[in-house]
């Protein structure tokens, strides 16, 4: 059953990443983002990362893409005209083949013996261990992350007072 849900999640997964980069609409490409982010939570479910699965609809596709739409929309996207829109998917679906052989070669190239981080199976995902090796190992770059996110708040809403002036 697990193989099966792998199996059709994989194959959304990908579905939607090709919606999302052939879309010439960005609310669409946006959404479809939004649904590629709930196939990766299931994948996380699946590995026993229930912490990960729920931080991933929650921050991904929640907060990001509530950002992301109103960027859109802020900015008043629209879908491309001309000549260069036609054929652009063409680059694309080459862009993107030439970037799955390649991260197909370096899958296979890597051995996947261990777990992530020195982890056992069992608490892999877990809250405590995800709030320990967060808040020890990984300490500096959390921190660095929370100041580059409040300079980017407040460098959105002086852009927006700016333009409302």
């Amino acid at each position: 059953m697990e193989m099966a849900i792998f199996l059709v999640m994989g194959a959304l997964s990908v579905g939607f990443s090709l919606v999302m980069i052939l879309a010439r609409k960005p609310v669409t490409s946006a959404m479809s983002l939004v649904a590629v982010m709930f196939c990766l939570a299931v994948l996380f479910a699946l590995q026993s990362a229930h912490l990960i699965a729920i931080l991933q609809i929650l921050v991904y596709a929640g907060a990001i893409m509530v950002l992301f739409l109103f960027v859109i929309m802020l900015l008043n996207l629209r879908e491309k005209e001309g000549e260069e829109s036609h054929t652009k998917g063409y680059g694309q679906i080459f862009g993107g083949a030439i970037a799955f052989t390649i991260l197909i070669v370096a899958v296979g190239s890597t051995s996947m013996s261990g777990s992530p981080a020195g982890l056992s199976s069992d608490r892999f995902g877990t809250t405590a261990e995800v709030g320990k090796i967060l808040f020890t190992k990984y300490i500096l770059p959390f921190e660095i992350t929370s100041v580059l996110l409040l300079a980017a708040l407040v460098g959105a809403v002086a852009l927006v007072k700016l333009r409302m002036r």
